[in-house]
């Protein structure tokens, strides 16, 4: 039984150890619990993200954590555990924006360039490379004005931060892919593919494309915290979305400044905590796995498994 658990555990539980196991639980334990309080916000928030009366009548301004509002209210009356959860669906929905608007063109691009190389790949490695001179969060402010006129709709708010951080992250996804994409098609399958009459089109997409992006999702898991940042950053400086549109945390916070000077915890702590508790778990999960990945690690820890293992049988 010792030694047949062990191996029914995931592949990268399975293989960190220590400190860098520790990791990668705490990662996706709260990456977890951020994905579950956006998916069933509706169902564990008690009001809605704008709601500011019930059949009691106004909820009331900067009310003390009660049975009725767990942890108060905001200085607009608004209920802060109601705005905290439904600010998990608003980073969420930044995160899925910025993975259709960076990964699907940072990957055609890096296939292109990297397979067929020549001139459009010279363009496209300065194009890159002059991306990288924008601040993501002034890049966002920008196209926050251009987008909404400075007003901070939901479509607004919600755009401009997808926008920027995929602008940003277009980059890098295409860099990795392009470098896989020149390693795998010296591969010898892809030139048993051209003996035989393949398609160019056919080998890029077909052979080559599925054999370049399985680092994707590490990367990704990296780049979802500076997602959340980025649109925390938009709200706390005043360009992110209404609060009669979406919950944001970054506004929330914003508005909870004077609060803190008052005494008055309960309107900045919520929201702050949330950023920092996602920002953490994302980043320690796209970390951990993207060390898992490294085969050296993978090297080192064979042995202790393998020592482990034996021991148990000899016992």
């Amino acid at each position: 039984m010792a030694q047949v658990l062990p191996r029914r555990l995931p592949l990268p539980i399975r293989a960190g150890a220590g400190l860098q196991r520790a990791m990668l639980l705490t990662g996706l334990t709260l990456t977890t619990l951020f994905l579950l309080t956006a998916l069933l916000g509706p169902l564990l928030a008690p009001y809605g993200y704008a709601q500011l009366r019930d059949t009691a009548g106004l909820f009331g301004s900067q009310q003390h954590p009660s049975g009725a509002h767990p942890l108060g209210t905001t200085i607009t009356g608004y209920d802060v555990l109601s705005r905290t959860v439904w600010g998990a669906r608003t980073a969420l929905e930044i995160i899925l924006g910025a993975l259709l608007l960076s990964v699907i063109p940072g990957t055609v691009l890096g296939l292109a360039s990297g397979y067929l190389g020549g001139r459009l790949d010279r363009l496209l490695v300065g194009l890159a490379d002059a991306l990288y001179a924008f601040p993501p969060l002034l890049l966002a402010i920008v196209m926050s004005i251009v987008i909404s006129g400075g007003q901070s709709s939901l479509v607004g708010g919600l755009g401009a931060a997808a926008c920027s951080v995929a602008v940003a992250f277009v980059p890098q996804y295409f860099r990795v892919v392009r470098a896989e994409v020149i390693r795998v098609k010296a591969e010898p399958f892809v030139d048993a593919a051209r003996v035989i009459g393949t398609g160019t089109w056919r080998i890029m997409f077909r052979h080559v494309l599925r054999n370049s992006v399985r680092t994707l999702p590490l990367i990704f898991t990296i780049n979802a915290s500076e997602a959340i940042l980025t649109l925390a950053g938009l709200g706390f400086l005043g360009f992110g979305i209404e609060p009669n549109s979406a919950a944001e945390w970054g506004y929330d916070l914003n508005r909870s400044v004077a609060d803190v000077t008052s005494g008055l915890w309960w309107t900045a702590v919520p929201p702050g905590l949330a950023i920092v508790l996602t920002v953490l778990g994302t980043t320690l999960l796209g970390e951990s796995l993207t060390d898992l990945a490294d085969p050296r690690l993978r090297r080192r820890a064979t042995p202790n498994t393998d020592r482990t293992n034996g021991d148990a049988h000899d016992d």
